[in-house]
């Protein structure tokens, strides 16, 4: 079983969801030192088709880019209805989250743990692994998923992007953290992380939307 053989049926399963991907991966600029992982957190003044009230997870990449996923938007697709002809698929029912308007056919798997799973999977933070590979994907979906999260789509930061949109007021930065990112429910978590936000940032931006800032494509 190939985690990107039924990309059709992955698509239908997201239609709802992939007209958000009309919007631009996020723009550009982020904490102090974006040189490690950050959580990033939605102002409420972001009022954005896919980022408004979200959590992401960043962490940089090579020159001044960065890759990342939002972690709290469950979609009603199950990996047992990707993949209703694969035993181990119908025995994880947790959903799948959108993480992205970036490749949203494709899964990934977000593993909790130490150990690299392998694959070329990349580490997040010491105890988070992005894997990307659809072999190892298969594999943690036959054997790890109890350790693992599985997202469809990622989100893309060219160079100095994510910087310029820290910049610009889009997001709370916050330390990253795995047991947030990983939280079996997510409901509330936003708003209890917008409160330790603008407990230690002083708000920057006027009331109201800031849609018109995002450079949506």
């Amino acid at each position: 079983m190939s985690a990107r053989r039924p990309l059709a049926r992955l698509a239908s399963c997201l239609a709802a969801l992939a007209a958000l991907a009309f919007a631009a991966p996020a723009q550009s600029q982020a904490a102090e030192s974006l040189e490690e992982p950050v959580i990033l957190v939605a102002r409420p003044a972001l009022r954005d088709r896919v980022y408004g009230a979200t959590i992401l997870i960043a962490k940089p990449t090579t020159n001044g880019r960065h890759i990342g996923l939002i972690v709290n938007k469950p979609t009603p697709v199950t990996l047992g209805k990707l993949f209703p002809d694969h035993p181990p698929s119908q025995k994880v029912t947790d959903p799948v989250y959108l993480g992205g308007p970036v490749s949203m056919e494709v899964l990934f798997a977000l593993v909790q743990g130490r150990d690299n799973p392998g694959g070329g999977a990349m580490q997040i933070t010491p105890d988070l692994h992005l894997v990307v590979d659809r072999e190892s994907v298969d594999r943690i979906i036959e054997s790890g998923a109890k350790q693992a999260r599985f997202f469809a789509g990622v989100v893309l930061w060219a160079p100095g992007e994510l910087r310029a949109e820290i910049d610009k007021g889009f997001w709370f930065v916050q330390d990253a953290d795995s047991s947030l990112v990983l939280r079996k429910s997510m409901s509330g978590l936003w708003e209890e992380l917008v409160k330790r936000g603008q407990q230690q940032q002083p708000p920057s931006l006027p009331k109201g939307s800031i849609r018109a800032s995002l450079d949506l494509k």
